[in-house]
């Protein structure tokens, strides 16, 4: 059951949010929109239906218009979002303190509204919430990493992990998390319609929302390599299930330094 309810007092019967629904199951049926039981199996579970309505008549899956947020006026000046996109830089120096708990679910909650392929929103959010979590974790790594290194194990083309280890052992300096007090790490069943790029989308709006915020982060592909492919176990380790993809990993927390201006950088673009 999708719970697809109208409003009749508040509904105008213009019809909107019947052109609207990707699914085409909504129809005017004794004036009012309505989904047939049979096709309420083929419902994305979108709410365009809820977002398009003018008047806030519809609910569905039991949801009401009176728990979004108006849109009208609510969008950031154009000018402001470039500066988002322009300023945002990977932050690899951190500050050794936790976020704020309601901070960093707030983040995860607003990246859980990324798009997904066919609406499956089956993107997993698996973070290390706490920098003594973290810490443990950083510990765990690295020494895996060593016994790869000791051994002689590092696959063919990551032979630089090793670098890294000895900047570990030698001055405890961490190349792989860069001193992070937080971990995300985004993974999706394998056999959704987009697992990869669903990962990639929903890492995408979680790092803006996060600069946003005053929270650096960096795309982390050496920590994606060290948990997936070098140490495999930690997969178990993060309760990451068998069956999905890791899109990316990444490092996060109050940045230590901050940047003063954009950079300068070209576009390819081209033409058809």
């Amino acid at each position: 059951m999708i719970d697809f309810i109208i409003n009749q007092q508040l509904c105008t019967t213009c019809g909107t949010c019947v052109a609207d629904c990707p699914a085409m199951i909504i129809a005017m049926e004794n004036g009012f929109p309505t989904i047939a039981t049979e096709n309420e199996a083929t419902c994305y579970k979108c709410q365009h239906c809820l977002a398009v309505c003018p008047t806030g008549a519809v609910s569905i899956l039991g949801l009401k218009a009176t728990g979004s947020r108006p849109l009208a006026g609510g969008f950031p000046a154009p000018d402001k979002v470039e500066m988002l996109i322009k300023g945002r830089r990977s932050i690899r120096r951190y500050k050794d303190e936790n976020l704020d708990p309601a901070l960093l679910q707030h983040l995860l909650e607003v990246a859980g509204h990324a798009p997904s392929g066919r609406n499956t929103r089956q993107v997993r959010f698996t973070v290390v919430d706490d920098k003594d979590k973290m810490a443990v974790l950083r510990e765990e790594v690295m020494t895996g990493l060593t016994r790869l290194v000791h051994d002689n194990a590092l696959p063919e083309g990551l032979s630089y992990y090793a670098d890294f280890i000895m900047m570990w052992e030698k001055n405890r300096y961490d190349v792989i998390f860069r001193g992070a007090p937080h971990l995300l790490i985004v993974s999706a069943p394998q056999n959704v319609a987009s697992p990869l790029p669903d990962c990639l989308i929903a890492l995408s709006y979680f790092e803006l929302f996060a600069q946003a915020n005053g929270v650096g982060t960096v795309w982390n592909g050496l920590a994606k390599v060290a948990i997936n492919d070098l140490l495999p176990g930690m997969r178990e380790r993060l309760g990451i299930p068998d069956d999905h993809l890791i899109g990316y990993v990444m490092a996060f927390g109050r940045p230590a330094l901050h940047y003063a201006r954009t950079t300068q950088h070209g576009v390819i673009i081209h033409r058809v």
